[in-house]
C-alpha cells in the first residue's frame, strides 16, 4: 500500500498517547472505586465478563481513529478489480519460413499446437482474434469467447509468400478500433484481391484525429505478435509498433526459431530462415511489452502460458481511500453500539 498524502501519517502518533490518556483515567477511576468487604464479593459484582467488556468498545473506537487517519493520507493499492470486457489479438505469422523444422514438426505447427493451448488457459471474460500474415494481413477470426471458433480459425491458417509484419501489426489494431477508420486499404492491403474477399469492415470508415496516449497505458487491449522472420514487404514494424503505442495498445513480441536458422523448402532449394530478433525487440519497448524467444516446440507453449499469466492476473493501483473511510465508520459505529448495549452510555 502506498500513501498520496504521507504527511498525514503523522497522525498515527495520536494513537499511543490517547492510549496512555485512557490508563490513567482507569486508574483515576481505581482510587475512587467502591470498596467490597471481600475480593470474592467484588468479583461477584463485576461479573466474568465485565473485565474485558469495558476495554473493547474502547478498543474499536480506537481502531477506528487510526483507520481514519489512514484514509486521510489517501492510500493506494494493487487490487484485482472485477474485469471489464478485455481483448488480446493474436497476429501470426504465416510466411513460407514457417514450414522450417528447426521447431518440430515444424514452425507453423508448433506454433498453432501452443496457440489452442493459449486459447485454453484464458478465462471467459477475455475475448480472442486472430490476424495471420504473410505478403498481406488478413483478419482470420473477429474477436470472440468462443473457444472452439478460435481452434477452428487456427487450424484454417495457411502458409503464404513473404513477411510484412508491420501490417499484421496495423491489421490488429485495425480490429481492436474499428471506428478509428485506419486507412488499412492503403497501409495493409493495397490492392490485392485477398482484401476484398476478407474486408473486415464493411463501409469506409471517416479517420478520426487521435489523441496519443501513454504506451502500453490500455490495461484492456493487448496484441501478440508471433513471427520467425524478418519483414520483406509491407510497412516499416516500427512505425505500426509506433501506431500501436500512441493507443496505449501492448505488443508483445515472440520469435522463435534457432539462432542458426532451420531448413525450409522454397521452389525446390533448401534455405536456411532466420528472424530479425532486434526489431522484434524493440517493437515491444516501444509500446511497453515484453520480447519472448522461442527455440523449441516446448518453450513456445511457456512463451504462452506465460502471456495467459499476464492477462488473467491482470491488477491495477487503485486509490482506496473511500473502503478505509467506510471501514472506520463501521468500527466507530460498532464501538458506540457496543458502549450503549452494555453500559447505556457512549
Amino acid at each position: 500500500m502506498k500513501f498520496i498524502w504521507t504527511e498525514f501519517l503523522v497522525l498515527l502518533a495520536l494513537a499511543p498517547v490517547l492510549v496512555a490518556l485512557y490508563v490513567v483515567i482507569l486508574r483515576r477511576n481505581k482510587r475512587g472505586a467502591v470498596r467490597f468487604a471481600s475480593v470474592a464479593l467484588a468479583r461477584e459484582a463485576m461479573g466474568g465478563s465485565a473485565r474485558w467488556r469495558r476495554h473493547l468498545p474502547p478498543a474499536i473506537v480506537l481502531a477506528a481513529l487510526v483507520v481514519s487517519i489512514f484514509a486521510v493520507a489517501r492510500p493506494s493499492a494493487v487490487i484485482t478489480l472485477p474485469s471489464q470486457q478485455r481483448t488480446i489479438i493474436m497476429a501470426i505469422d504465416v510466411s513460407l519460413s514457417m514450414r522450417a523444422t528447426d521447431v518440430q514438426p515444424n514452425r507453423l505447427a508448433a506454433a498453432q499446437a501452443a496457440a489452442k493451448a493459449f486459447v485454453e488457459e484464458l478465462p471467459s471474460d477475455l475475448r480472442v482474434g486472430i490476424v495471420s500474415f504473410a505478403g498481406t494481413a488478413l483478419l482470420v477470426q473477429k474477436p470472440t469467447n468462443s473457444r472452439d471458433d478460435l481452434v477452428a480459425a487456427i487450424d484454417r491458417l495457411q502458409l503464404d509468400r513473404h513477411t510484412a509484419i508491420g501490417s499484421g501489426i496495423i491489421m490488429s489494431l485495425a480490429t481492436l478500433f474499428p471506428d478509428e477508420g485506419i486507412d488499412l486499404e492503403s497501409l495493409v492491403l493495397g490492392s490485392r484481391q485477398s482484401w476484398r474477399t476478407n474486408k473486415p469492415v464493411e463501409k469506409k470508415v471517416e479517420k478520426k484525429a487521435l489523441k496519443p496516449l501513454p504506451p502500453g497505458s490500455n490495461h484492456s487491449s493487448a496484441i501478440v505478435l508471433l513471427t520467425d522472420g524478418r519483414r520483406t514487404t509491407g510497412p516499416d514494424p516500427l512505425e505500426a509498433a509506433r501506431m500501436a503505442a500512441d493507443h496505449g495498445i501492448r505488443v508483445f513480441t515472440v520469435g522463435f526459431g534457432s539462432a542458426a536458422g532451420g531448413p525450409a523448402m522454397m521452389d525446390g532449394y533448401s534455405i536456411y530462415m532466420m528472424f530479425d530478433e532486434e526489431t522484434l525487440k524493440a517493437i515491444a519497448q516501444l509500446t511497453e511489452a515484453e520480447y519472448f524467444h522461442a527455440s523449441t516446440a516446448d518453450e513456445l507453449k511457456k512463451v504462452y502460458q506465460a502471456l495467459s499469466g499476464k492477462f488473467v492476473l491482470a491488477k491495477e493501483e487503485r486509490e482506496v481511500t473511500a473502503l478505509l473511510a467506510a471501514l472506520a465508520a463501521l468500527l466507530a459505529l460498532a464501538g458506540g453500539a457496543l458502549s450503549l448495549v452494555w453500559f447505556n452510555r457512549l
